[in-house]
């Protein structure tokens, strides 16, 4: 993989730490909009228009992110909010950090493929044990417990529009 940076031809390490910065600097952005004591942002679009949100997916598709890796990132995070509604702040914070981390074990010399390798594992590992230890059928929950769930999630997504 190449970059071409201002004429410039990057491949490689170089490429990979530019990837992992870029992302890991959206997630320094939303990092302290997480959970129910987050901060709100204040954005300022090119018009001058103001949005105050602790809204991760609307934080993201308010920045103008031209970094390619960091695209994705915000992609990932719209995504995130069309499928769930909820969770995106900790999907991008999530994303960036197995990025970071997966970089460490490359530079290492600890090759790409084996790192994926190793996320895949993780992953159904850790789908497994949701499965197995945390899940429960929603008519177990009660209508109160349902409604207060819907509430957290959606909560971030009122506010941020009443204001």
């Amino acid at each position: 993989m190449s970059l071409a940076i201002e004429g410039h031809r990057s491949s490689g390490q170089d490429v990979r730490t530019a990837n992992v910065m870029a992302c890991s600097a959206i997630a320094a952005i939303v990092k302290s909009s997480l959970g129910p004591v987050g901060l709100d942002k204040m954005l300022v679009d090119e018009v001058g228009d103001v949005t105050v949100t602790n809204d991760g997916a609307t934080i993201v598709r308010l920045l103008e992110i031209e970094h390619p890796a960091a695209k994705v990132l915000a992609e990932l995070a719209q995504q995130q909010d069309d499928e769930v509604g909820d969770g995106t702040t900790s999907v991008v914070i999530l994303a960036a950090e197995l990025l970071r981390r997966a970089n460490e074990l490359v530079k290492s010399r600890i090759h790409p493929t084996t790192v994926i390798a190793g996320l895949r594992i993780a992953m159904r590992e850790a789908c497994k044990y949701l499965k197995q230890k945390l899940a429960m059928p929603i008519d177990s929950l009660g209508r109160e417990v349902l409604v207060n769930i819907a509430s957290t999630s959606l909560s971030s997504k009122i506010l941020g529009s009443a204001e």
